[in-house]
């Protein structure tokens, strides 16, 4: 479905302090920390449409600093309209907030973090590209793997859902060819009560509809 584009997003998206653009992005590679005033580990949600699953895991981990990632502006104006009514009706912190935005494109990511500077990457709902003349574009394709790998340490995880179970075969596939393994997966994760599961809109919307969602969890070898 195509995005529908929000007059004056971009002017919305350049004058809220609650986003870094792409500019400012590549002037904090390596010093994160920088933004945060801390030393505490990041994670990233890559694609975070609205932001549902960003925000509630910022608010259930305050010892974790979150990024946002988001291209389309439309979006991305409507996740920060969204955080600023949850903030209004929540005390909040001004000077230790955990959770910012960033506008920009995945496949900059090596430009925007340096080496080891991620502790851990979600992708939540990414779009399925179903043609295979787009497969590269898959959030979970090889070429996207490899980029992670370059921003995680050792160890590090990528957790992945999805409603789609074409892209989650494949996304397994993509795995044994990547510098990362397998370390949990399942095609049915509301079934799954041992797991910790924060949900986002779409898994809302999906699971209502009796949807099953998957859940592959990798690491970086």
């Amino acid at each position: 479905m195509r995005l529908r584009h929000i007059k004056g997003c971009e002017d919305f998206i350049h004058e809220a302090d609650e986003c870094i653009e792409e500019a400012d992005a590549r002037t904090y590679k390596g010093k994160w920390h920088l933004l945060f005033n801390n030393n505490k580990d990041i994670h990233i949600e890559i694609g975070m449409g609205k932001g549902l699953f960003i925000r509630r895991m910022a608010a259930r981990y305050p010892d974790i600093n979150f990024i946002g990632i988001e291209k389309y502006t439309s979006v991305l104006m409507k996740a920060i309209q969204r955080l600023r009514l949850e903030r209004q009706t929540a005390e909040y912190d001004k000077t230790d907030i955990n959770l910012c935005y960033a506008c920009i494109d995945a496949s900059i990511l090596k430009d925007i973090f340096e080496s080891g500077e991620v502790s851990k990457i979600y992708l939540n709902f990414s779009d399925p590209w179903p043609k295979a003349r787009h497969s590269h574009r898959r959030l979970t394709d090889k070429y996207f793997l490899d980029i992670y790998s370059t921003l995680l340490e050792t160890g590090a995880k990528v957790e992945f859902k999805t409603d789609n179970t074409a892209l989650f075969e494949y996304s397994l596939e993509s795995i044994k060819n990547s510098d990362f393994e397998l370390d949990f997966y399942t095609y049915d994760l509301h079934n799954e009560r041992r797991i910790e599961n924060i949900m986002s809109e779409y898994e809302e919307k999906f699971s209502k509809n009796g949807q099953k969602i998957c859940k592959l969890v990798a690491i970086r070898k």
